[in-house]
């Protein structure tokens, strides 16, 4: 739903977010430590033992610094987060130094999500074909160079929404698994063996019904993680108004619930929602409670959920979506009570 919107920030219009963000700080004081003692800790491919990974995309559309924003967001939420998600595209010099050091911070260290569009300006029949190899070994060479720690690294996340038919558009559902596969295996045959592997699903019923839905999936080789980017609306009955199990459970008429189809199909792999969040029209506030408040129940449910990663924004693409999650100060209070749960402390080993 708000994919796109992520690669042009600069030439965006700033959210109002940040405004608040400076006086909501001050008076809910220091965030929680983000890795508390505890038992339970991520293994070789990040998967934690117990509790489920926390992480956030803050300041959606905004112009400010991504690093910044998620400090912001923190001090708001009152957590740490130990998933920063990132967006990146096409020949741009990432890692960045700024996305290094959250990794490196000793007090609060966190996990890079890298979301990068490796087709950008070209087409994933290219990529697949060896015509981006130079864009691909030089991404490699740039982690190698600088960021041994493990992160995450999703390639073009909800892909369906940019699926062609026509074959000759290089577009197709089998083009980008193809290109997945290309994508991964080269940057392994680079020597990049700390990046963890995650396919990010829109899961929306339009293109679930579709019969190339099927032919996205790279295959488990590849893929380490199963992602999914969902959300609800808090505002009824507008649209995908429901609580969290509904942006894990759409399917298409007659057909599995995304969810199910992730486990049933994937079994050996975690699941990861790689972007959530609940939203109402701007100008048209409605409290989120209901939708905060359904998180925990529904994770206790869902065992093989092991990180979810809120998207934050004032905005979305087409200014009409409040996707934040202080858009009322009933709102603020159950989302700070979900990220104080004890669920989410997981210690990070990325070495």
């Amino acid at each position: 739903m708000l994919r796109k919107s992520m690669y042009s920030l600069a030439a965006l219009v700033a959210g109002f977010g940040a405004a608040l963000a400076g006086p909501i700080a001050a008076a809910e004081g220091a965030t929680t430590p983000a890795q508390p003692a505890g038992k339970c800790v991520t293994d070789a491919k990040l998967v934690p033992s117990c509790g489920v990974l926390w992480g956030a995309a803050a300041g959606g559309f905004s112009t400010l610094p991504r690093d910044q924003e998620l400090k912001t967001w923190e001090q708001k939420s009152g957590r740490t987060s130990s998933i920063f998600h990132v967006y990146h595209k096409g020949d741009e010099k990432f890692p960045t130094a700024s996305e290094i050091a959250m990794v490196r911070d000793k007090a609060k260290p966190r996990v890079l999500l890298i979301n990068w569009r490796v087709e950008y300006g070209s087409t994933w029949a290219n990529v697949a074909a060896g015509k981006l190899d130079a864009r691909i070994d030089a991404f490699a060479a740039r982690v190698k160079a600088t960021m041994p720690e493990k992160f995450f690294l999703v390639l073009n996340h909800e892909p369906e929404d940019d699926v062609r038919v026509d074959p000759a558009s290089g577009m197709t559902a089998k083009d980008f698994a193809k290109s997945y596969r290309h994508v991964i295996k080269r940057l392994k045959s680079q020597g990049l063996s700390n990046m963890i592997n995650v396919v990010a699903y829109m899961g929306n019923e339009k293109w679930m019904a579709q019969s190339w839905w099927k032919d996205l999936y790279p295959g488990d080789d590849v893929v380490d993680w199963v992602g999914l980017d969902s959300y609800v609306s808090s505002e009824v009955p507008y649209y995908h108004a429901g609580v969290f199990a509904d942006l894990l459970d759409r399917k298409a008429k007659g057909g599995q619930g995304w969810y199910d189809w992730a486990t049933k199909n994937h079994p050996s792999k975690p699941i990861m929602v790689a972007e959530w969040g609940a939203y109402h029209r701007v100008g048209k506030v409605v409290d989120k409670s209901k939708q905060f408040n359904s998180v925990l129940p529904e994770l206790a449910k869902r065992p093989k959920v092991k990180a979810i990663v809120y998207f934050d924004t004032k905005k979305d693409l087409f200014g009409d979506r409040d996707i934040s999650i202080d858009s009322s100060p009933a709102s603020l209070a159950s989302f700070r009570k979900l990220a104080a749960s004890p669920k989410f402390n997981v210690t990070l080993r990325l070495r």
